[in-house]
C-alpha cells in the first residue's frame, strides 16, 4: 500500500499483520485541521484494501491523541455552508467506515482526545487508554449539539444516564473513570499503553481473519441500529454552526473566558 498521499498521518508495520497508524500533528497536539479531518475520513477504506494489514492500531504522535478541531478549522465552519457540508460527509465517513472496515481497529488513547479524534478513539473495536489520559466530547462547550459519534456509541458503551451526564456537562473523563463506566475496553499505565495495544493486535493478527471479521460485522449491527440517531445528531450539530451560540462559544475559547451563550438570555426567542 502506498501511503505517500497522506501528510497528517504516518504508517508503519511494527509486527506481521499489524499496521500502526499515528495522527501526526504533535506541535498542535494533533488537533484537527481540514487536511487531517479529510485524511481520517478516507483512510479506513485504504486500510481495508491493505493486504499487509490484518489489524490496525491508531494512536497519537507525542503527548496527545487529538485535541479537537483547531481554531482555523472551527472558524472556517461558522456560517459556511460549503465547509459544513464537507464536514458532515467526512464525519459520517469516519464513523461508518470504522464500523465497516473488515479489519479490527484498536485505539491506543495516549493523551487528550476531543472532537473527531475522540470519535476515532471510541469507534474503535477495542479501545485502550492510559490512566492519565483525559477526554471530553466538547461540542456543547462550543455551542453546538453533541453530534459526531456521541449519539451512536456512548449509550451503547456505557448507559443512557452516563451518556447524558457527560455529553451535557462536557466534564472531562480520565482513563480510570472511562474504564469504570465502560466507555473504553481497558485502562493501563501510560508506560504500558503501546506495548499492550501491540500485544492485543498481534494476538488478533494471528487469529482466524474470517471469523474475526464476521464477529466484528455481527456485533456492529448494534451500532448500525442506532444510525438514525447518529444522522439526526450529526445534522443538528452542523445546523448549530449557523447559530449565534457557536460564534460565542468559539470567541470565548479564543479569549479563554466563560461563554455567555445568546440562547441562555431570557430575551432570546426560542
Amino acid at each position: 500500500m502506498d501511503w505517500s498521499s497522506y501528510t497528517r498521518l504516518t504508517f508503519e508495520y511494527p509486527s506481521e499483520g499489524v499496521l500502526l497508524l499515528k495522527i501526526n500533528r504533535p506541535h498542535r497536539k494533533n488537533a484537527m485541521d481540514a487536511i487531517l479531518h479529510g485524511e481520517l475520513s478516507k483512510v479506513w477504506r485504504d486500510i481495508a484494501a491493505d493486504e499487509m494489514c490484518r489489524v490496525v492500531i491508531v494512536t497519537g504522535e507525542g503527548e496527545a491523541f487529538s485535541a479537537g478541531g483547531d481554531f482555523e478549522m472551527v472558524e472556517d465552519t461558522l456560517g459556511n455552508y460549503d465547509t459544513v457540508h464537507r464536514l458532515f460527509s467526512e464525519a459520517s465517513e469516519i464513523v461508518y467506515d470504522i464500523v465497516n472496515c473488515p479489519k479490527p481497529v484498536i485505539s491506543a488513547i495516549n493523551g487528550v482526545a476531543v472532537g473527531a479524534g475522540l470519535a476515532v478513539a471510541l469507534m474503535a473495536d477495542i479501545s485502550i487508554i492510559a490512566e492519565d489520559a483525559r477526554f471530553t466530547d466538547g461540542h456543547i462547550r462550543l455551542g453546538v449539539a453533541a453530534g459526531d459519534h456521541a449519539a451512536i456509541i456512548w449509550p451503547l458503551l456505557t448507559s443512557l444516564a452516563k451518556a447524558k451526564y457527560y455529553l451535557l456537562t462536557c466534564d472531562f473523563i480520565d482513563g480510570r473513570e472511562a474504564e469504570r463506566i465502560g466507555l473504553v475496553s481497558k485502562c493501563v499505565p501510560g508506560a504500558e499503553l503501546q506495548a499492550e495495544a501491540l500485544r492485543i493486535a498481534e494476538k488478533l493478527a494471528r487469529g482466524p481473519a474470517h471469523a474475526i471479521t464476521a464477529t466484528k460485522r455481527s456485533l456492529n449491527l448494534w451500532i448500525k441500529q442506532a444510525a438514525p440517531m447518529f444522522e439526526s445528531a450529526l445534522a443538528l450539530e452542523m445546523l448549530g454552526f449557523f447559530g449565534p451560540d457557536a460564534r460565542e462559544g468559539f470567541t470565548a475559547m479564543q479569549e479563554k473566558r466563560r461563554p455567555v451563550f445568546p440562547s441562555s438570555s431570557p430575551a432570546f426567542q426560542r
